[in-house]
């Protein structure tokens, strides 16, 4: 099979699996070029509520095919970040499912979900220093913001891997399973973001994201949906409730997203 973005949709949850497992999932440029129309699909589909993405077998992604970077590597580059800022603005949770290997772009992609679950035996590093190429503005700062800047300079001064203890440590990753866990644990916790409020998730997303203008949006669609007054009978009545807001009718890329 070809290297490609694989992806499958079941009760609310959309799974993109990145596959090329000759060369440890490695992305190639076609690859990053799939990424943003896919993620215009999904965030569209009203049948998905939650994004997952993980790697073929048992890598995550060992970054950037490093044979697409003989020519331009600011091409390529610009390739990388492009999906990336697609990802980080895809409107609904995202959850990276992180197993094996998770270096350069692949770990750039990670880092552009909203969480990161990983099994103990996951390596985490990028790799720009070993290249000599510089590490996109955008791509570092999202970075900072996970792991502060003294992780930061420690990841990218040195290249170094780290595991999945220390990624947790220091902020990367949100929970480390067992081996053979992984998997399960993903499915459980999906299931319950798929039966929140997408009005709770969108906002909250936004807000710490730091988006500072659309305060007055939020206030309204809680004003004129249904998910409050849901929520509220729901757990009076102790039943689960249907929560009928939803984003994929109401979203539009930011202009700046997938056009870098």
């Amino acid at each position: 099979m070809e290297p490609q973005l694989l992806h499958s949709i079941a009760d609310g949850v959309a799974t993109v699996v990145i596959h090329h497992p000759a060369k440890r999932n490695a992305m190639t440029a076609d690859m990053w070029r799939a990424l943003p129309p896919l993620l215009d699909t999904l965030a569209h589909d009203p049948a998905v509520r939650v994004l997952v993405l993980t790697g073929e077998g048992g890598t995550f992604c060992a970054g950037a095919d490093i044979s697409s970077l003989r020519g331009s590597t600011g091409q390529a580059q610009g390739l990388a970040v492009r999906a990336e800022e697609a990802l980080a603005a895809f409107p609904k949770p995202t959850l990276a499912a992180v197993r094996g290997y998770c270096v350069g772009g692949g770990c750039q992609l990670a880092a552009a979900c909203d969480l990161r679950f990983t099994d103990e035996q996951a390596a985490f590093g990028i790799t720009p220093a070993k290249l000599g190429i510089v590490y996109a503005a955008s791509s570092t700062r999202r970075l900072v913001s996970l792991v502060g800047p003294a992780t930061a300079k420690y990841l990218l001064f040195s290249g170094e891997l780290i595991d999945a203890g220390r990624a947790l440590r220091t902020g990367l990753v949100d929970e480390v399973l067992p081996a053979g866990e992984l998997d399960a644990r993903v499915a459980e916790f999906a299931r319950i973001l798929v039966s929140r409020s997408q009005l709770t998730q969108a906002a909250a997303k936004e807000f710490a994201d730091g988006r500072s203008d659309r305060d007055g949006y939020w206030a309204r669609q809680a004003r004129e949906g249904d998910d409050t007054a849901e929520g509220i009978a729901a757990f009076l009545e102790r039943r689960p409730p249907d929560f009928t807001w939803t984003t994929s009718d109401r979203w539009a890329p930011p202009e700046n997203a997938g056009n870098r």
